[in-house]
């Protein structure tokens, strides 16, 4: 499934993707290590690419979770995903994030996160958007700021991350307090 607008598109992986996936990770390895999850037990470092992209795809069938590469309509510049997404009376997700270090800074980040969000609300019918970032992401707490994402609270030890259970500022909007955000601040855009 393809996401368009803001200027970005939204796709998911696929197998085909691996070389140049791997390439934009080896690039930003260093980039994306202090930022990003890991499983406390190491089990997720023997993942295969291909395991990656069926876990992914079938998350998408189950509608637990979207993984999407970012892309300008040409090659990859980060990742975003729908993750942990409750139905029922909750009908709620968190979005995660990256974009490649070459790119950063461009306004990439937020106007994915205002696509993903989008889709959310106004396709999938969720009520609750959430992001968790660590306080010393100044990058991200600008996304969440730019796009309106109202403050929750501190997460203690919440997430694994570069060998230790690392804190997160929690943030979230929830459908009725905004309408499409890339209507909002990318009216203009694709």
């Amino acid at each position: 499934m393809k996401l368009r607008g803001a200027g970005l598109v939204l796709r998911a992986l696929t197998r085909r993707d691996r070389h140049e996936w791997d390439s934009l990770r080896r690039r930003n390895q260093a980039w994306l290590a202090p930022w990003e999850s890991q499983d406390p037990t190491g089990e997720d470092r023997a993942v295969t690419f291909g395991h990656y992209v069926r876990a992914q795809a079938q998350a998408a069938r189950d509608q637990v979770g979207f993984g999407w590469v970012i892309t300008q309509g040409g090659p990859m510049i980060g990742h975003i995903t729908l993750s942990h997404i409750a139905w029922g009376a909750i009908r709620s997700a968190t979005v995660g994030y990256w974009v490649t270090h070459e790119r950063a800074g461009q306004d990439i980040a937020p106007r994915a996160v205002a696509l993903v969000t989008d889709y959310a609300f106004f396709d999938l019918g969720l009520h609750r958007v959430e992001v968790n970032i660590r306080p010393d992401n100044y990058a991200s707490l600008r996304v969440v700021e730019k796009l309106g994402f109202r403050e929750e609270g501190l997460r203690e030890r919440y997430i694994f991350i570069d060998g230790d259970w690392r804190d997160h500022r929690s943030f979230a909007l929830v459908a009725e307090e905004t309408g499409s955000l890339v209507q909002k601040f990318w009216p203009d855009s694709d």
